[in-house]
């Protein structure tokens, strides 16, 4: 069996991935017509032809102007539901979505609409699929607490089908102290939280997304090597790290897969997670992640199951739906080494 057979048929999670960065440029293009938005390319092509990135803010700046085409309740409900599809076809038994808010109500998208499309697609998908889904909803730090806490606020009804509250968005100069009331408000009321952490910013911003707010589960970060004793803290404390090894080539926070400390961090025993974080930007859904990872860090198949189990550890679910995806992974495992 081949590593592309392997990995296709791996039962998985996936724990970082934006939803508004799984717009691939054919449904761009659609959903710009459908909404009569301009925009500045014509062709498939020419919009895939833009996605090279210097940085971080770089691919921000189109990722907020893409944003534009979203309008409807239909829209939220496409791209949802695209991507859901898309991750069942990678063998992904559960998604954990990232969905900005804030980027759509401030152009006055109505929040209703951005709710209830994705919501609605996500029970579809698991209906017609049997994947499941969260909801995380990000706050964007580039905007004060005080917006933060207004998202909150405006979200309570739908408090019952959100799983959880996040932290997105550029990091320099916005670390995650900024937003300690917020994320205390989120706990208090029950939410899951997480935060992007490490990936342009430094090791100190880890270890503030841990003490201050708290967080269940870092996004990204990468940063955590430059501070051994945070690497052996994380190892002890076995807090995920959901890293995304082809957003950070496209957006040089590494200057290679090779480069990348997915496997020091798996070796040093931290719980690390492979995921596709804005797929359709960056060339790669979460299988491609795992392939390019396994081509560039050598990755042995046990360390691919090592991850894929990492990533039902890391998910927000029951107890009984992380014992039976371990179960599926040690199925397919045994197979894989009977084939």
């Amino acid at each position: 069996m081949t590593p592309e057979q392997f990995v296709a048929g791996l039962p998985k999670a996936e724990l970082h991935m934006h939803l508004e960065g799984s717009i691939e440029p054919d449904l761009f293009i659609r959903l710009a017509r459908r909404n009569g938005v301009e925009i500045r390319w014509k062709t498939e092509e020419e919009l895939r032809a833009a996605y090279s990135f210097e940085d971080l803010q770089d691919f921000l700046d189109l990722y907020y102007d893409g944003c534009r085409v979203l309008v409807t309740a239909q829209d939220f409900h496409d791209i949802t539901r695209e991507y859901l599809a898309r991750a069942h076809a990678d063998r992904v038994l559960h998604a954990e979505m990232f969905l900005g808010v804030q980027g759509h109500t401030t152009r006055g998208v109505p929040l209703a609409a951005v709710m209830d499309g994705v919501l609605g697609a996500m029970a579809e998908a698991e209906a017609a699929d049997g994947i499941s889904a969260g909801l995380i909803v990000v706050a964007q730090r580039h905007r004060t607490e005080a917006e933060a806490l207004e998202l909150l606020e405006s979200l309570e009804p739908w408090y019952g089908r959100i799983l959880g509250f996040g932290l997105g968005g550029a990091e320099v100069g916005h670390p995650p102290s900024k937003f300690s009331e917020f994320f205390r408000r989120c706990r208090a009321l029950g939410f899951k939280v997480v935060a992007h952490a490490g990936e342009e910013g430094p090791a100190g911003y880890v270890r503030e997304a841990l003490e201050v707010l708290q967080v269940q589960r870092l996004d990204h970060g990468n940063a955590c090597m430059d501070d051994a004793a945070l690497v052996a803290e994380l190892a002890r404390s076995r807090i995920p790290l959901t890293m995304c090894p082809l957003s950070n080539l496209r957006l040089n926070v590494v200057p290679s897969v090779a480069a990348h400390p997915l496997k020091r961090l798996l070796d040093a025993g931290l719980c690390v997670t492979v995921n596709s974080d804005d797929p359709s930007y960056f060339g790669g859904y979460v299988n491609d992640n795992y392939l390019a990872c396994q081509a560039a860090l050598g990755l042995e198949r046990a360390e691919l199951v090592a991850l894929a189990r990492n990533s039902f550890e890391a998910a927000f679910i029951t107890d009984e739906r992380r014992a039976e995806a371990l179960q599926a992974i040690d199925r397919w495992a045994r197979q894989a080494e009977a084939a």
